[in-house]
């Protein structure tokens, strides 16, 4: 199991709960801290000590105060360290919902793994810090699920047809612009016969659900 953990959260009971499940998984050396740049200067810090971090559990959104700081979320903290210490292995614990955000922890980040925060998010932490340890790269299904899901029916067209209705063009104006940049099909009753397929692929029963929907997944 890892020896040393480095966790990053602004919540104190959060991080109550990160603690439990360290002491359950019998790490014997762990620290927290509630900001983002102390975390990379702990973790620079800990190298130059020859003593670094084997693991990195950090919050994505952290709340403004009287303290500034240079790195405000968690993705840049990530970015940071893996910068100074590539091998670091890393769990984002987080509230995020949007299957898009969270790929790109993964694609852009290079994350070993997300735990939502939930009712049983002490068990899935620990879990997943388990299988991290064991050369894993854990990614929750429903993420994986709704990625598959996008990738498949979504192309830069549709995108584009999501993007206008979302911005309250109409799609008289939406033909207009495809034409103009020469994306087929641009005629009205194509556009909207496609922008049928995409709510019934989404389950929404109108545009403005559909945009929600796009929104809550990251899409747009």
């Amino acid at each position: 199991m890892f020896k040393k953990v480095l966790i990053v959260e602004d919540q104190e009971i959060m991080n109550q709960g990160i603690l439990n499940t360290i002491k359950e998984l019998n790490i014997p050396d762990f620290d927290y801290v509630m900001y983002c740049d102390e975390a990379l200067s702990r973790i620079k810090t800990a190298l130059e000590k020859k003593s670094p971090y084997d693991l990195l559990i950090a919050d994505l959104s952290f709340e403004k105060d009287h303290i500034p700081q240079q790195l405000r979320s968690g993705q840049e903290l990530i970015y940071e360290a893996k910068k100074v210490q590539p091998e670091l292995k890393t769990v984002v614990f987080s509230v995020e919902k949007k299957a898009k955000i969270i790929d790109d922890l993964y694609k852009t980040y290079k994350v070993d793994g997300f735990v939502s925060k939930a009712r049983r998010d002490g068990q899935d932490l620990k879990s997943t810090i388990r299988k991290i340890f064991n050369g894993e790269i854990v990614i929750p299904q429903e993420v994986i699920n709704t990625m598959r899901h996008i990738s498949s029916e979504f192309d830069v067209y549709d995108m584009k047809l999501i993007e206008l209705l979302a911005k309250g063009h109409k799609q008289s104006e939406i033909s207009t612009y495809l034409k103009e940049h020469r994306m087929a099909p641009y005629g009205i009753r194509s556009i909207e016969k496609r922008l049928n397929e995409l709510r019934d692929s989404l389950g929404a029963k109108n545009n403005i659900e559909m945009i929600v929907t796009c929104k809550d997944i990251g899409l747009i």
